[in-house]
């Protein structure tokens, strides 16, 4: 092996060692009805199983839930929202009629920042609880 084969090799190893793999930050959402505000009597519960890739700004989903008063009627991050605050639709959350519920999209660097600034929260509507039937804040 030549010196200059030998450097090449060390360049593209050091090159591959250093760049590394990206990893999705993982957030979760439990979600329930003494969340809402206003707290509604529903015994539904969920989860939102969530990951976030910062370099290509994805996030993606599984939303699982079960005990609605009645079919959902639409699902959304909302946001920037603390707990126990509302906010407006930040993403919407295609197909949710039925559990579970998976999807993706790609955020805006400001919806980037209340996403893990702990500023999202997920919520399921139904005819009954049109303001949403559970909720759940995402956090890490």
């Amino acid at each position: 092996m030549t010196n200059k084969t030998l450097l090449a090799t060390l360049t593209l190893g050091a090159a591959i060692a250093f760049a590394g793999p990206a990893f999705a930050e993982k957030l979760k959402a439990t979600l329930d009805a003494k969340s809402e505000v206003p707290a509604n009597a529903s015994t539904a519960t969920g989860t939102a199983d969530i990951d976030y890739d910062a370099a290509t700004k994805k996030l993606s989903w599984k939303v699982t839930y079960t005990g609605l008063t009645g079919p959902a009627t639409a699902a959304h991050f909302h946001g920037p929202a603390e707990a126990g605050k509302n906010a407006g639709v930040a993403v919407a959350i295609p197909n949710a009629t039925s559990s579970p519920v998976e999807g993706s999209a790609t955020l805006t660097d400001a919806q980037a920042a209340d996403l893990l600034a702990g500023k999202y929260y997920v919520n399921i509507h139904t005819a009954a609880n049109p303001g949403g039937e559970i909720r759940g804040q995402v956090t890490k």
